[in-house]
């Protein structure tokens, strides 16, 4: 068994225990409720029950079985991974190429929480042991910008605010061919591929997915675009221009040809989060970020430059 103190942050003052819980842990309502019904769950050192309302300044005592398969974040410096800015509330990253956001199943690579956790930072500890402090997430094969809450405050903040679209995601992608139109938008619902469980598909019910992009640059075999996500699905951008038949280039999960990543000397997907905006969770202002192209993304992009 362990025990976890939470204070109560601005945003859930008045919700019920059940939901505020729930989205603090990142467990479900019915997990919350069991904890509350078993005397888990303490509000100012008093039993809550799941209907309990919260409020602020209070705080939260809440002891949570070990899980059995316990997953836990080691603290492990990563090579490459840069610091973009940081503050009490926030923390903005460069995450390199081969880096997990957190630990799961299976991942024994290096971590954005773990190499967080080896330089000495405190980071939220909001949400699942091992995904405290993680807002938003990119794929082990994606660089790019990405924020991690430092404080409970920041967390619930910006939580909110990505649930609530007001985040602006910017992306790069090299896809290939050339899409037709240059520009435009991709409406399609994603969900879990029904024959690959490591993949993601445009289906038929799945989740509200919508992708904004244009081409910046053609070249032959390829066209780089900004994109912008106005939803955020795990592979959302992948699976929507795997679905275009454009898939990013070296996404070789995605029907991409292996002829071309190997003569790009391409090992993953282009692809790269450029630019990361969001209003700042301490005072409201608006503050945005921005990380260049890795080398291996660069060198591609001068190949096909001298080709055209």
């Amino acid at each position: 068994m362990s025990a976890r103190m939470l204070p109560v942050p601005d945003g859930l003052d008045g919700m019920r225990v059940d939901a505020g819980l729930a989205k603090l842990l990142g467990l479900s309502r019915t997990v919350v409720a069991e904890l509350a019904a078993s005397g888990d769950v303490l509000l100012d050192g008093k039993p809550a029950g799941k209907s309990d309302r919260l409020y602020i300044g209070g705080l939260l005592e809440v002891t949570m079985p070990e899980p059995a398969n316990k997953i836990e974040i080691i603290a492990e410096p990563v090579p490459g991974m840069a610091i973009v800015y940081q503050d009490d509330d926030i923390v903005v990253v460069s995450k390199p190429v081969g880096v997990a956001v957190h630990p799961s199943p299976g991942w024994t690579g290096p971590t954005v929480v773990g190499g967080l956790a080896a330089a000495g930072l405190r980071i939220s500890t909001s949400g699942s042991a091992e995904r405290q402090g993680v807002v938003h997430r990119l794929d082990a094969g994606t660089t790019g910008v990405m924020v991690v809450a430092k404080s409970e405050h920041a967390y619930t903040v910006l939580k909110r605010a990505f649930k609530e679209r007001t985040v602006d995601k910017g992306y790069t992608a090299l896809v290939q061919g050339h899409p037709d139109p240059t520009r435009g938008t991709i409406d399609a619902p994603i969900d879990r591929h029904p024959r690959h469980d490591y993949k993601y598909a445009v289906v038929a019910g799945g989740r509200d997915s919508i992708t904004h992009y244009e081409v910046v640059e053609a070249f032959r075999a390829a066209s780089l675009a900004e994109v912008k996500l106005e939803t955020g699905r795990t592979h959302q951008i992948r699976v929507h221009f795997s679905a275009l038949k454009h898939p990013c280039v070296g996404d070789l999960t995605y029907g991409a040809d292996p002829v071309l990543a190997k003569r790009l000397g391409l090992s993953r997907q282009w692809l790269h989060a450029r630019t990361l905006g969001f209003h700042h969770p301490a005072d409201g202002r608006w503050v945005q970020f921005e990380t260049e192209f890795p080398d291996d993304l660069a060198h591609a992009l001068k190949i096909l430059r001298s080709e055209n």
